[in-house]
């Protein structure tokens, strides 16, 4: 068959890339050799977000006390949230598939390829091979979890997300490998369910180490009341799986100590891998680097007519940056004006609880690129709605340029923050000023309040500290 464009892959890259194709005009297939939404519906960034809130309704009932409300007791059904949160993901699959139809959306099944002549190879479960061609091909196959050499994942004592969202049994004990957005969000589930949990993290600056140093420290004092040990700077020497269980050890890269931990589940949360074998780079000579697809600002390959988009081209792997880059990507080979994403002003959001989410500069990276600055920071322990709805946990701190006021990066920790963090993306798109923020009125009692204060508190004009 012949389209207009083919997109391989229909998770958050790839799915937005198709329906916005035919928004304008054009007739559109999707490969995709699993289930339609891809790994972000399916097994990532949804059903996890059912699972943490299943946590959540658990944690809330635990503390109702907390609240005026006496509640006998309340059980965990781990089986049921696994379910619960399948269903959700399915519900989600079913919902593309429906804006598929709506949209006149051709769905191949099966393993995409790219062969000469803009054509794709797409082969179905059943190894029956057909040819279809297209005048544009956007790559969108997404990433999946990454493996270390020597730990690698067996699915049955180590485990990847997936398995981590649908295990048959809750474990007693659990390590997780890696302490960022994923690791942190399991660790927290587990936790919060009653499994014991120990996250060893390699980079000194321990749970999620890409964020502000402020927020790996308060989120550290958080999990640590909440039950949960993080090793930092710490790296997993061996796990022996020989026995019933797992026996871990992992070494203080500072100290040389050695900690050994029992465990019956290993959680590798390492980071992720494109999934680029089998799809036909070398066939036509598509130039990658560092193991991701080279493309430009518009996600043009160096082969005239492919594309690529999501977590196998460069930036942050993330669901809205990958649907952020196939809207412009389509819009630019359908003749529209576009202009090119500032992945400075890409936000991003863990979220365990207190939840996590930032944009723009941390403080040091903010002084190493040499602005001088202002920083405005406002606990949630002096908010009226935290203090009301028992959240007093975070803050939200602000990075400004001294000399012209320009909003450099946010930081926040606490309830709700990963919505929150919208407003900084637009006031930072907008180039709105430091002294033009303290002036927005913002609604009281509200979370969001605390965001004017912290500018606020950056400019010596803070009231409620």
């Amino acid at each position: 068959m012949s389209f207009d464009i083919i997109v391989i892959g229909s998770g958050p890259g790839g799915y937005p890339a198709a329906i916005r194709a035919s928004q304008l005009g054009m007739k559109v297939a999707v490969v995709e050799k699993e289930s339609l939404g891809g790994i972000c519906l399916n097994w990532g960034c949804i059903p996890t977000k059912a699972l943490l809130k299943s946590a959540q309704v658990f944690n809330y009932i635990n503390h109702a006390s907390d609240y005026g409300i006496e509640v006998k007791s309340a059980k965990a059904d781990f089986g049921s949230m696994v379910k619960r949160s399948r269903g959700v993901a399915d519900g989600m699959s079913k919902g593309i598939n429906f804006l598929f139809k709506k949209n006149k959306i051709t769905v191949l099944e099966g393993h995409g390829k790219l062969v000469r002549g803009k054509k794709v190879e797409v082969e179905d479960k059943d190894g029956k091979k057909t040819m279809h061609e297209a005048k544009h091909i956007i790559l969108a196959t997404g990433g999946r979890a990454r493996a270390l050499p020597n730990f690698p994942i067996d699915d049955k004592k180590i485990i990847e997300y997936r398995k981590a969202m649908s295990l048959e049994k809750q474990p007693k004990k659990m390590v997780v490998m890696g302490a960022g957005a994923i690791g942190v969000e399991f660790a927290y589930f587990y936790n919060s369910i009653g499994t014991e949990v120990t996250v060893v993290e390699f980079m000194e600056q321990g749970l999620v180490p890409r964020e502000d140093k402020d927020v790996s420290k308060e989120l550290t004092k958080v999990f640590k009341k909440q039950g949960i040990t993080t090793l930092a700077n710490t790296a997993v020497e061996t796990i022996d799986t020989k026995g019933k269980g797992c026996k871990v050890i992992a070494k203080n890269r500072k100290t040389g100590k050695e900690t050994v931990i029992e465990c019956d589940v290993v959680l590798s949360a390492v980071g992720v891998a494109p999934n680029l074998e089998n799809v036909g780079l070398e066939t036509l000579g598509i130039q990658t680097e560092k193991g991701l697809v080279k493309v430009d600002e518009y996600y043009n390959t160096n082969v005239p007519g492919i594309y690529a988009i999501g977590d196998i081209v460069a930036g942050p792997a993330l669901a809205h940056v990958a649907t952020a880059e196939a809207i412009i990507c389509v819009e630019k080979i359908a003749g529209e004006h576009v202009e090119p994403i500032d992945y400075n002003n890409i936000p991003g959001c863990t979220y365990c609880a207190p939840e996590v989410a930032s944009v723009g500069y941390t403080e040091a990276a903010a002084k190493e690129a040499g602005y001088e600055l202002k920083v405005g920071k406002f606990p949630f322990s002096a908010s009226g709605k935290a203090s009301a709805g028992g959240v007093k946990e975070g803050f939200v701190k602000l990075i400004f340029d001294a000399k012209y006021g320009e909003l450099l990066g946010a930081h926040m920790i606490g309830s709700n923050v990963t919505e929150m963090i919208a407003e900084i993306v637009a006031i930072r798109k907008l180039e709105t000023t430091g002294h033009e923020l303290i002036k927005t009125v913002h609604p009281h009692p509200t979370m969001s309040e605390a965001v004017m204060e912290a500018a606020a508190a950056a400019y010596g004009e803070v009231i409620h500290l």
